[in-house]
Parts: C-alpha cells; structure tokens; sequence
C-alpha cells in the first residue's frame, strides 16, 4: 500500500482516471456494437450510418489514449470492409 503522500495522491488520480478510460472505451465497443448490429441484421444503410457515427468516436478513442492508433484504425478498416461487402 502506498505510504507517502504523493503515493496515495497517484493512488486516487489512478482510480480516477482508470474510470474515465473505462467509460471511454465502453462507449467505443457501445458504437461498434451498433455497426456490428446492423451488419448481422443485412441493413447495410444502418450499417453506415452507424459506421459514419462510429469512426470519429474510435478515432478520439485514440486522441485521449485509451486505444493505439493502429487499433482504431484496423477497426475502422475491417468494418468498412464489412459494409462495403454488404448486397
């Protein structure tokens, strides 16, 4: 356990910001959920109106360091790919 002050202070900033990243990142699987969706359901106008939603939202996913940017943009790639095969 951390026993200086500082120590216990990162303890808390840790906690804190671990929080938001969680937050981050399940509203960024929340919008691929939504691409996916649509995908499964054969609706390939939803699908890109969610993918169009869904791509900014990876993206800052990257800007605030919850994701690599490599990720982000293999997602981005596979999905597109997965719309663009649609009927």
């Amino acid at each position: 356990m951390a026993n200086t002050r500082s120590a216990k202070k990162m303890v808390r900033k840790i906690a804190a910001r671990t929080e938001v990243n969680k937050a981050r990142r399940s509203r960024v699987r929340t919008y691929v959920r939504k691409v996916e969706e649509a995908i499964a359901a054969g609706d390939k106008s939803a699908a890109q109106d969610a993918l169009r939603v869904a791509q900014p939202e990876l993206m800052r996913a990257v800007t605030k360091g919850v994701m690599h940017k490599n990720t982000s943009s293999r997602k981005v790639s596979r999905l597109s790919a997965r719309v663009n095969a649609m009927g």
